[in-house]
């Protein structure tokens, strides 16, 4: 693509001290792992080479998902997982929402994160003063966009407050058949359902995820360590995440990504194969 150097992982361990990862196109889809993913990073920890798992994904908990992984033959651990509904509690902090109720759309996790980052949870057909959409499952997707439409549009008709928070700002997600859509579409709808009626005042989404740098920034705390790359596939989150993060991105080829843009951010290498190309090799880097 454009000129831009393909490399391996031994290569790439060669350069960077940790390795940041995307999970869903790279690690994992909906169903399973990805060819080489478990190889891959049973390779860097057999080397002592910390990595981390960065993900848009606000329906799991980070102990849940790690059981997940490890089912699927991923060596990971709760502590390594970067998921974007951790960043709710920085967030709630920062504004000023503790204790506030909230209206979420997501899983049971989706919930536990907001209770974790000091929100009061309450039903969407109730009376609410946060809507976070964190993910497309766990509630009936219709009847759960349209309560949390007329809730909020009840409060903004009587001049009341709303904060309206986006953890996953993903519009799609791989699928093993395709593609799905996720919690930015929601909030997307829901956005365009407020400017028919409010217009420029209407409120909008805060994003947390990536291309923010937040999990970024948080993943490269736990490592100790800015020589980090960051790999995955998609120019819109990885990539941009990374290069406004500071990082360079290896960009996985074969997933979402398939033509580079004429413009935006690009990746400083390609990926063509995530496991090591010499799985034989006992050679430390």
């Amino acid at each position: 693509m454009d000129g831009i150097p393909t490399t391996t992982l031994e290569e790439l361990a060669g350069r960077y001290e940790a390795f940041l990862f995307d999970v869903y196109g790279v690690l994992v889809h909906a169903t399973g792992p990805l060819p080489g993913a478990a190889e891959a990073l049973a390779w860097l920890r057999a080397r002592g080479r910390p990595f981390f798992l960065l993900t848009n994904d606000a329906s799991k908990l980070p102990e849940r998902a790690a059981a997940r992984y490890r089912g699927w033959g991923l060596p990971v651990e709760p502590e390594q997982i970067v998921p974007a509904g951790s960043l709710l509690a920085a967030h709630f902090r920062r504004h000023r929402l503790l204790g506030r109720p909230c209206a979420v759309l997501g899983t049971a996790d989706s919930r536990a994160f907001v209770e974790r980052a000091g929100g009061r949870v309450v039903p969407p057909e109730g009376d609410f003063e946060v809507l976070v959409v964190a993910d497309q499952a766990g509630f009936p997707l219709l009847e759960g966009m349209d309560a949390a439409l007329g809730g909020l549009v009840r409060r903004l008709d009587r001049g009341l407050p709303v904060h309206l928070v986006l953890p996953n700002p993903d519009l799609i997600y791989p699928k093993a058949e395709g593609f799905g859509i996720t919690a930015g579409s929601i909030a997307l709808v829901l956005e365009a359902a407020l400017r028919r009626r409010y217009g420029r005042a209407a409120p909008r989404f805060r994003p947390l995820g990536k291309p923010r740098p937040g999990l970024f920034r948080e993943a490269l705390r736990r490592a100790g360590t800015r020589r980090a790359v960051v790999v995955g596939d998609q120019i819109e989150t990885d990539v941009a995440g990374a290069r406004a993060a500071g990082l360079d991105a290896a960009l996985v080829t074969g997933g979402v990504a398939r033509a580079l843009p004429a413009r935006g951010p690009r990746p400083a290498w390609l990926l063509p194969r995530l496991a090591p190309t010499n799985l034989g090799a006992n050679t430390q880097v």
